[in-house]
């Protein structure tokens, strides 16, 4: 058995990080899946899903502010025609794609993790999936 859930986003920042890990685990506890593997996925090139500290606020900020230190939003040499290469290279970054344990009805993560949509360039609307599969 398995199940496929789409979720939209309104997001108005240039680049942030959305905490949409309330909305897994909604989407878990509507599947009745117990046991399984979970994938939630992003289908944009300048968009992507990551897990990490959601306990403190810093921690997000401090992640943007050292991608935009790595791949900087403006740079005369980017020859991209659509003026967006740092969001390009943000995204392969952090990749489209996490895969979680589904154990007992829960998700495992560690106590300070949150799952993370990133937008790096916003604003945007987007969309991700989440898909469970029992097993």
């Amino acid at each position: 058995m398995s199940k496929v859930f789409k979720h939209s986003l309104s997001i108005n920042d240039r680049q942030t990080m959305v905490d949409i890990t309330h909305i897994i685990k909604e989407d878990l506890k509507a599947s009745d899946i117990k046991e399984g593997i979970m994938v939630v996925y992003c289908p944009h090139t300048t968009a992507g899903i990551t897990i990490n500290e959601n306990a403190d606020p810093d921690v997000v900020r401090d992640m943007i502010y050292g991608f935009e230190k790595v791949y900087p939003t403006v740079d005369k040499n980017y020859k991209h025609f659509e003026g967006n290469s740092h969001s390009h290279m943000k995204a392969t970054t952090i990749g489209a794609s996490q895969s979680l344990i589904i154990n007992d009805g829960k998700i495992i993560l560690g106590r300070w993790q949150g799952i993370y949509f990133c937008e790096f360039d916003g604003p945007r609307n987007r969309d991700f999936y989440v898909k469970i599969i029992e097993g």
